[in-house]
């Protein structure tokens, strides 16, 4: 990257209250062939477990990083914390409200829920309507949630976003297509946040991105952060990326959470044998000479997972529990939280 990103100060344990709340959540899409194909072929339903059983907690005014390899389930649980996908199991609590329900919410009762928190998508070429000038796509949440402000505070507020992200008031005339990627990520940005939210969902914000704006949209992200106080759930793949990011980091794996800890705690010592695989892949200039947790095999058909740990196919410490028995998180003494037997029976450390 052509610029450096700024490293965030880490909040003290306890130093917030507890915002969001994420109990049990799962969500499973039926992936079954039709109906009269599966008479025919005398086939059974099929179904997809994109997420099954996560639960985690962000402080009002930390960045929580969920991590892992594609098809995790990372873009799935952003959807559902804000709605976009109904839950099948579990409870979502949002500053102590149960906002399970918010996607068949509808009116005045979603509004004042959906107005506190907003999410920045992967792609900033798919996420702006390329037929709207920008004005009307960062005026349009104002023109929803803000209805008290006249067409000329409108405009004038559109103007004031835009040059909070380092853009021009005259942007607001021009059309999406007229801008760059990492321009367009930045209209995105003061998309989001005019309805001025506590909480934002970031998914994959840099990954469509080139490597030299990259910087400069996570430092705009954190300069934001201090200056609005906001949360963040910050979803990536990038390793190199939420290291410098993110307060917490969670760690899935086939729609579970593997390993939850501080940043610093995780990159200076991951427990579970996923985690150690992931920060393998990260590049270094000083890795000459590391030892590398080499681990074999490719991710499971999330359609049909492996008994027990999902990651026990690839796990050079299973043994006959971790294929018959699911792991659950278990906090540990430096703060992180690790679902692994091996890691439990102290088989590993």
């Amino acid at each position: 990257m052509s610029e450096a990103i700024t490293t965030p100060e880490r909040p003290a344990a306890g130093e917030h209250d507890v915002l969001l709340e994420v109990r049990d959540l799962a969500r499973h899409f039926d992936v079954s062939k039709p109906w009269l194909n599966r008479v025919l072929e005398r086939s059974e339903r099929l179904t997809l477990r994109a997420v099954d059983g996560v639960g985690f907690t962000i402080r009002r005014g930390e960045t929580v990083a969920l991590v892992g390899e594609s098809g995790c389930g990372k873009s799935t649980v952003a959807r559902l914390i804000v709605g976009l996908y109904g839950l099948t199991r579990g409870q979502l609590i949002f500053d102590g409200e149960d906002i399970s329900d918010l996607a068949s919410r509808s009116g005045v009762q979603a509004a004042a829920v959906r107005k506190r928190f907003q999410m920045i998508f992967q792609d900033p070429y798919a996420s702006l309507n390329p037929l709207w000038r920008v004005g009307t796509i960062i005026g349009e949440p104002l023109r929803v949630f803000r209805a008290e402000l006249s067409a000329t505070e409108r405009h004038q507020r559109v103007g004031e976003l835009l040059e909070q992200v380092g853009m021009s008031a005259a942007d607001a005339n021009r059309y999406p297509h007229e801008f760059s990627g990492g321009q367009r990520q930045r209209i995105s940005i003061a998309r989001a946040l005019a309805n001025e939210p506590e909480f934002m969902v970031c998914d994959e914000p840099t990954s469509a991105l080139d490597v030299s704006v990259q910087a400069q949209i996570l430092n705009l992200m954190r300069d934001l952060q201090k200056q609005y106080g906001l949360t963040y759930l910050f979803i990536s793949h990038d390793m190199a990326v939420v290291k410098h990011m993110a307060d917490r980091i969670a760690v899935m794996y086939l729609g579970r959470i593997a390993e939850i800890a501080p940043s610093d705690a995780l990159f200076a010592n991951p427990h579970h044998p996923y985690s150690r695989m992931l920060l393998a892949a990260v590049p270094s200039l000083e890795g000459v000479g590391r030892e590398r947790t080499m681990i074999e095999g490719e991710v499971p058909n999330p359609v049909h997972p492996p008994s027990g740990c999902a990651f026990h196919p690839r796990c050079p410490h299973a043994d006959a529990r971790c294929s018959r028995e699911v792991p659950v998180l278990i906090a540990r003494s430096d703060g992180s939280e690790v679902a692994c037997h091996a890691v439990e029976e102290g088989r590993i450390e």
